[in-house]
């Protein structure tokens, strides 16, 4: 399994990865482990990666350009434009880490674990535009029901949930078989499932997407409803695009129909 982070933080990682299962893991050649600086992908002199967002509102977003540079540099092809996608290399998976994502848990590192190559995203600032998320990213993730400073730790986190679910990390196979989320099954993860849902019929919705320039990225523009500077319908639309991330992100969040 090889693991690539792409962060403006790489020494952010020097210490995390470095110790227990994941540094066994490493010098076994079970995992590798690398990361890559974002602002190598950028092409001013200041090494810019945000910008502000269409549509006015707090904080910088991540700009697309040197998030599908880095990516598409690390896998040495096009992920494609508007008119044409690419298809990946086979078992990659490639994971933006958002406060918006759907919810990472036991089942989803059991998925990504049969991957071979998993490239983290790790989001920064007010958010990333929305077209990495879109076009880019396999998955978008959030670790919990909080906001952190960047995607770096939710990578780390999640590092280490995958690899030990890895053949030989553990030493011991039936060590990750009998333990928390491996042993909620039938009738006893149904209830927890209900319970579940009825605490969290009246959270807060995730976030409206987020666009920053270019306008025009790849044949993918930015909703025009952000450049025309009306406050009011700016802010109608991201509440409904709210509404429809948390519906199709995470659904739990939402007050049964």
């Amino acid at each position: 399994m090889r693991f690539d982070l792409i962060t403006i933080f790489p020494e952010f990682f020097a210490g995390p990865l470095n110790h227990g299962i994941l540094r066994r893991a490493q010098e076994a050649g079970i995992v590798q482990v690398h990361v890559q600086d974002l602002r190598e992908f950028t092409k001013d002199r200041h090494r810019t990666v945000d910008d502000r967002p269409f549509g006015g509102g707090e904080g910088m977003v991540l700009k697309p350009e040197p998030l599908f540079d880095a990516v598409e540099s690390l896998l040495g092809q096009s992920v494609g434009d508007s008119v044409k996608k690419v298809a990946l290399p086979e078992k990659t998976s490639i994971i933006l880490l958002s406060a918006a994502g759907k919810r990472f848990d036991q089942e989803t590192a059991r998925r990504l674990a049969q991957e071979a190559r998993i490239i983290f995203i790790c989001g920064r600032y007010e958010g990333v535009d929305e077209r990495v998320a879109e076009h880019l990213a396999t998955d978008e993730l959030s670790i919990g029901d909080f906001v952190l400073s960047g995607g770096e730790l939710p990578a780390a986190l999640i590092i280490d949930a995958v690899t030990r679910l890895l053949p030989g990390a553990l030493g011991n196979e039936a060590s990750s078989q009998n333990e928390s989320f491996s042993l909620l099954e039938g009738a006893e993860q149904s209830q927890t499932a209900q319970l579940h849902k009825a605490l969290s019929a009246h959270r807060a919705l995730l976030d409206f997407p987020h666009y920053t320039r270019p306008a025009d990225f790849r044949g993918w523009t930015v909703p025009e409803v952000l450049i025309g500077g009306h406050h009011a319908e700016v802010a109608k639309w991201r509440r409904q695009q709210a509404i429809a991330k948390t519906r199709r992100n995470r659904p739990d969040l939402l007050p049964s129909e």
